[in-house]
């Protein structure tokens, strides 16, 4: 029984030794160190914007080396835990209930290395777009936006609506909200793609079955530090009134903002914010993450051509299909993870197919 106990004190020990070097603890700390230079340093909030970036991401480094030292505490508490079990049987149920929380904490951090990404730790802009198929297919972006929205809300996020414009009878024409939270562009990231919706039309007088899709596309905030190529000469900016339920300002004046990236004719549109300079400020946000994407699908493909792999274009692929009828069954199509449970996706519980793509994406 004590080669065992000590068997499961080592394994523990080695897990959190093994940490600390796919968590990259050593290198956090020297960059966090860097970080809190510039901080003391007497005009780091000359530039607010810039300050807030740095904070945040200081703020985050400092939260993971937190998280490993608790872990590696905990790790003692079992040592502590075990040592006195050899002389105390009662000890025993509380060594085990240290060594369960630290190898559920080893699995939070797990999960956490998956997003390790340049981008991953920012917010992300999510945009959802009917596909063919009229009312049924604005009422499926609406679907969509609601279900979003409630996942943000579970996750502890915020969502901040910036195009939200509603279709011609039902449901949305467009949505663009921006997710705020912890990894929010990481985690999000599986959603990007097509989104198949099966049932029975509410919108047919005969109740025949019906098939709608609708797109997400999934985008980095950009934080300031990184450069975009993007020159404010090559944007048109326009101006018109909002549509749709608004507030103070809003239908009543020309604070709606559309942007034209002429090289590239990308279009971008804010209408939610409550005045013409914030929805620019937005919109030029939402330009300079698509221009980013652009370019580093770029790169990426650039990269295949030279290893000579085949490049699929995900965007556009369908990911995940939403069954309502003859039977009832979401199913994700790249990790087939799937529930018969619809009612509870659609009002937001998306975690399991979220992390069932990120552990299927690591498999790979």
């Amino acid at each position: 029984m004590a080669e065992k106990e000590s068997k499961d004190i080592e394994a523990a020990a080695q897990r959190v030794a093994d940490a600390r070097v796919w968590m990259r603890i050593d290198e956090k700390a020297k960059k966090l160190s860097e970080l809190d230079k510039q901080i003391a340093s007497p005009d780091f909030w000359n530039d607010a914007s810039r300050a807030q970036d740095i904070s945040r991401k200081a703020s985050a480094l400092r939260d993971t080396i937190a998280g490993y030292e608790e872990a590696e505490a905990l790790l003692d508490d079992a040592r502590a835990a075990a040592e006195l079990a050899s002389e105390d049987e009662a000890f025993l149920d509380e060594k085990q209930r240290v060594l369960d929380r630290l190898a559920e904490m080893l699995g939070r951090f797990e999960m956490e290395s998956w997003f390790s990404g340049e981008m991953d730790s920012n917010d992300a802009i999510l945009s959802i777009n009917p596909g063919q198929g009229g009312l049924e297919a604005q009422d499926w972006t609406e679907m969509l936006y609601r279900m979003y929205v409630r996942y943000a809300e579970q996750k502890g996020w915020k969502a901040k609506p910036l195009d939200v414009v509603p279709g011609e009878g039902i449901g949305l024409d467009r949505a663009v909200i921006q997710i705020e939270g912890h990894n929010a562009y990481g985690m999000l990231k599986s959603e990007h793609g097509v989104h198949r919706l099966v049932r029975i039309s509410p919108t047919d007088d005969k109740k025949r079955r019906q098939t709608t899709f609708a797109s997400v596309e999934v985008l980095p905030v950009m934080s300031d530090d990184i450069e975009v190529d993007l020159n404010p000469a090559d944007v048109r900016v326009d101006v018109y009134r909002s549509s749709g339920p608004g507030g103070q300002c809003v239908n009543t004046t020309d604070s709606a903002v559309r942007l034209t990236h002429m090289p590239t004719g990308i279009v971008v549109t804010c209408q939610n914010e409550k005045s013409q300079l914030q929805n620019k400020e937005a919109a030029f946000k939402v330009l300079r993450a698509k221009l980013y994407e652009i370019e580093r699908r770029k790169r990426d493909e650039e990269l295949a051509s030279l290893r000579g792999e085949r490049m699929e274009n995900s965007f556009g692929s369908q990911i995940r299909n939403y069954v309502l009828y003859p039977y009832q069954l979401v199913k994700d199509l790249r990790s087939n993870i799937e529930t018969g449970n619809v009612d509870a996706v659609l009002d937001g519980d998306l975690e399991a197919f979220v992390v069932g793509y990120h552990r299927w994406r690591v498999s790979q």
